[in-house]
Parts: structure tokens; sequence; C-alpha cells
């Protein structure tokens, strides 16, 4: 296995078309010279050590088909001006042999699994594995612009945000996943090839609901619970209740208010109604003096001679 940095490695070989160097023991970062292969098509580094962000000279590489840097510590972006070269330019490859002449088969890892892959196939084949690295950040809108890629795993990582809904533009898209990370928000609507992944592509990210995740975007209130018959008729009593001491009330205070009124206006009405009082006092007065007080009062004793 290599292992080491590439700061110096294959720093001369700008004809490559192919550089695999996964499943070995590299760390270190991706050097920026990478950005001088502009003959690349497939740049295979998973199942390494390295670190550091991903150079923004890959933007550069305009014939890239396949990058692979999962399974490594890569941090920072992901990269919103990643392209991938069209599928068709490379079918028309295949009528100059000359320029890919491999024939060792190559090791694609799809949906973390490892697959050997002849040359000659890989010429269909467009693909982004970022997967088991420390990306943070959103998910760029851009990638929807790799109309021709086929494989797109940002699992394991921290990014956040929402997920882009132009991604459903990815109309030849196989495989897709962004499975634990920091996600939030709408999944992409279930159409074209997005109607055919499940939840394992975005599971991992509690905030993130949709489908085909059992996490319900809009909440639902429960209904507040319907009162019982025993707490039907206690309300109607208690109401009622209500109802009569404010009626007794009102009903008495105009009675008072009308009685004064005729008392104001008839005077005649006014002295026998302070005659009837006046009368009805003395009457009360001599009642409570001579049944309620007589026990109380005080006899005085003549001694007998």
């Amino acid at each position: 296995m290599l292992q080491g940095s590439l700061e110096h490695a294959f720093q001369k070989s700008f004809e490559l078309i192919t550089l695999d160097l996964s499943h070995n023991h590299l760390t270190g970062s991706i050097p920026k010279w990478i950005g001088e292969f502009s003959q690349l098509s497939f740049l295979l580094l998973g199942y390494n050590t390295l670190d550091g962000s991903i150079p923004t000279q890959l933007c550069k590489l305009n014939e890239l088909s396949f990058i692979d840097l999962s399974h490594n510590n890569f941090s920072g972006h992901i990269l919103p001006c990643l392209r991938f070269k069209s599928s068709i330019w490379f079918i028309l490859l295949e009528e100059y042999p000359s320029e890919f002449d491999l024939r060792e088969p190559l090791v694609i890892a799809t949906k973390s699994l490892s697959y050997p892959y002849l040359p000659s196939i890989l010429n269909y084949m467009t693909g982004l594995d970022l997967s088991y690295n420390s990306l943070s950040g959103p998910i760029p809108q851009t990638l929807s612009n790799l109309s021709e890629v086929e494989s797109l795993d940002l699992s394991n990582n921290s990014l956040n945000g929402e997920i882009p809904p132009q991604l459903v533009q990815l109309h030849s898209l196989a495989y897709f996943s962004v499975a634990n990370n920091n996600l939030s928000g709408k999944t992409p609507k279930m159409v074209a090839q997005f109607s055919t992944f499940n939840k394992s592509s975005y599971e991992g990210n509690p905030l993130l609901c949709g489908p085909p995740l059992l996490n319900s975007c809009t909440k639902e209130v429960p209904p507040p619970p319907r009162p019982s018959t025993d707490e039907k008729e206690e309300s109607s009593v208690f109401i009622d209740a209500q109802v009569f001491c404010v009626s007794f009330v009102v009903t008495y205070i105009m009675e008072l208010l009308g009685i004064a009124a005729v008392l104001y206006i008839n005077p005649d009405w006014r002295q026998a109604w302070f005659y009837f009082i006046e009368k009805s006092i003395n009457t009360c007065y001599y009642f409570v003096a001579d049944n309620l007080l007589k026990p109380f009062r005080i006899r005085v004793w003549k001694p007998l001679v």
C-alpha cells in the first residue's frame, strides 16, 4: 500500500486520464497542481486519511466524470463549481481506444460497497462520492447542474441547511444519499428519479421531514377533548345561576329607581310613603320591645313587710 503525501507524486503527469489511489494510507491534502491534469476523467482517492479542504483547482478539470473522495478527513464546504463531462462525449471516446487504454479494472465505491469496473464501462459513468468526511455547510444548489451524474453520495458528513429542491432535475441519478448529516427542511419532491429513493437516503437527519420519511412537515394540532355529559350539565347549571343572579339584581335596582322617581314626582305619595315608613318603624319597635326584650327586663323585688 502507498503511504505518505501526494505533494510531489505525479506532479509532471499532465496527460493522466485516470488517477486511482484509493484504499491506501495517503496523508496530507490534495495538492493544488491537480488542476493541471486537464485530461483527468476519473479521480479516485477514497479510503485514505487525506485531510484539508477540497481544492478549488478541481473546478478546472473539464473532463472529470467521476470523483471519489469518500472515507477521508476532508473538511470545509462542497465546491459549488464542480461539473462533469457529458456522458455523450464519453460515448464518442469509444471510437478512440488509444486515449483510454487500460486493461485492469478500476474499483468504484457505490452505496458504500466497492465494485470493479472495466474501463469501457467507466466511459458511461458519472458520479460524486464525498461520503464519510467532515464536510460542513449547505449543499450547493449548483449540484443540480450535474445533469449526467448517476451517483451522488454526500452521506456521513456535517452538512446543514436544506436540500436544494433543484436536485430533482438530475434525471440520470440512480443513487442518492445525504444520510447522517445535520440537514433540515423538506425532502425533495417524489418525482422522476427521486421517487425511487427510500428513507435510507435521508435517515440520520432529525430535522428533515416529508416523504419517504415518517416525519410530517405539517404539525397537526389535536382537537380539544369534548366535554362529557356531566360537565355539560354542570356548565349549564352554572350559567343559569349566573343569569338568575344578574337578572334579579337588575330588576331590584330598576324597582328602587322606579319607586324613587314616583316619590320625587308626586308629593302626596311621598307624604303617604313617609307616613307609612314611620308607622312601620314604630310598630316594629313596640313588637320587639314587647316580645323579644321581655325576658331581659330587670325585675325589682320588694321585701315583705
